[in-house]
Parts: C-alpha cells; structure tokens; sequence
C-alpha cells in the first residue's frame, strides 16, 4: 500500500480508529480541522487515519489530475460508474483497516467516515469488509455499485450501523440520490441513522454536533473497560 496519510491521537495508546476519507480533489489535510472538533474522550484515546487518494485522470474534469479514489464519467445522475477504481480504492481501504489492526486495534473499535467520494468508498468497502466494523459515516455521498451489494456484502457487517447525513440544497451530489442510496441499505436491512440540513455540498456544525453524539455510542466502552 503506497498512500499518503496524516495521523492524529487524542491520546496516548488509543483504543479507537476512525479512518477518513476526503472528497474529489481534496487530500487527507481536508477533514483535520472537523475531526479536531469532536470530543471522544469518554471513550478513550482515538487514532485518526486521513488518508490522500491517488492523484488520476478525471473524466468530469477534462482529463485534469486530482486526488480521486476513482473516475468520475459524467456529472449526477450518471448511469456509468468507474468500477475498476472503485475496487482499486476499496483495496486500499481495507489495507488501511488491516493496518490497523495489525497495529492491535480490533476491526470493531474502528470507524469509517468519508465525505462525497471518501462516503462512496466508505459504503463500497465497509460493506464488504470481512471483519466488523464499529460503524459507517456517510456523508454527503451515495451508494456505489448498488447491484452488486446484495450479493458481495459481508455478513460480518449486515448488522453495522451507519451514519448518514446530507445537505438539502446540495448542488454536486443531489439529496435525492443519497435518500436513495439510504432506501436500498434499508432494503437489505441495515440500521440507519438519517441527517439532513439546510447546506450545501458542506458540513455545519449541528452536522458534527450529530455525528460526536453517534461516535459516542458506537466507540463506548464495554462495562468495566479503563480508557
């Protein structure tokens, strides 16, 4: 695995990760300021990966190299999807997971949270993770590859929750899109927890203000843990 990243602890030998991944043409530095925000510390010390997606060709863009976890075809809605880089990039993400792991996190003290493209790839590979996760944030973002969900998905994951959030007057990725994309994960039975404010392809405050309360409750501790 050959990606840059930023890393970020609340406190010495945490317990916790939450892996974030940005939107088309940002890097990991994106959503620092956001996650710096956030007050977890009843549940111990937090790890905060911030990956920076591979810099490629983007089709939407005239062919103009950005940092993009895939291609973009054509502007929303779109009928094609650049599945090659999706699964690329979901390749990447459960590396990082591993990573992780491997650095003696368990698969389930661990958050995956992306906005606009980085909610795509959070979708695509939390899903099909083996390992279960903590939970899933999605923001800003829609569900990839819807087809091929119900036969890829992960058992291990079919009880995770999911976080979603979206801006009503979003122009780049439309509300309806992601409501959507929120009507086939309940379909198939996942347990989500809907947002919607008066922004647009943005963040706001009462938007982290809801997603601290939710980070609460899937990275509290078991009873009797020491933080």
């Amino acid at each position: 695995m050959n990606v840059d990243l930023i890393e970020m602890e609340s406190a010495p030998n945490p317990g916790a990760c939450i892996i974030v991944l940005h939107g088309l043409g940002a890097d990991g530095n994106d959503f620092v300021p956001i996650c710096e925000e956030l007050e977890l510390s009843e549940v111990g010390g937090v790890r905060f990966i911030f990956p920076s997606a591979p810099e490629i060709p983007v089709t939407l863009n005239g062919g103009y190299r950005m940092r993009a976890w895939y291609d973009i075809y054509g502007p929303f809605p779109q009928p094609r999807e650049d599945e090659a880089g999706l699964r690329r990039s979901q390749a990447i993400v459960a590396a990082l997971i591993e990573r992780e792991v491997a650095r003696g996190i368990p698969a389930e003290r661990i958050v995956l949270m992306g906005f606009s493209q980085g909610c795509a790839m959070t979708l695509m590979a939390g899903l099909r993770h083996p390992q279960r996760l903590a939970g899933l944030v999605a923001l800003s973002g829609y569900l990839p590859l819807p087809a091929s969900l119900a036969a890829e998905r992960s058992e291990a994951n079919a009880g995770t929750p999911i976080f979603m959030a979206h801006g009503s007057a979003d122009s780049v990725v439309v509300i309806s899109r992601a409501q959507s994309s929120r009507e086939q994960l309940q379909a198939l039975g996942y347990e989500i927890e809907w947002h919607d404010y008066p922004i647009e392809h943005s963040v706001c405050l009462e938007e982290i203000q809801d997603l601290n309360a939710w980070l609460l409750q899937r990275l509290a501790k078991p009873d009797g843990a020491v933080a």
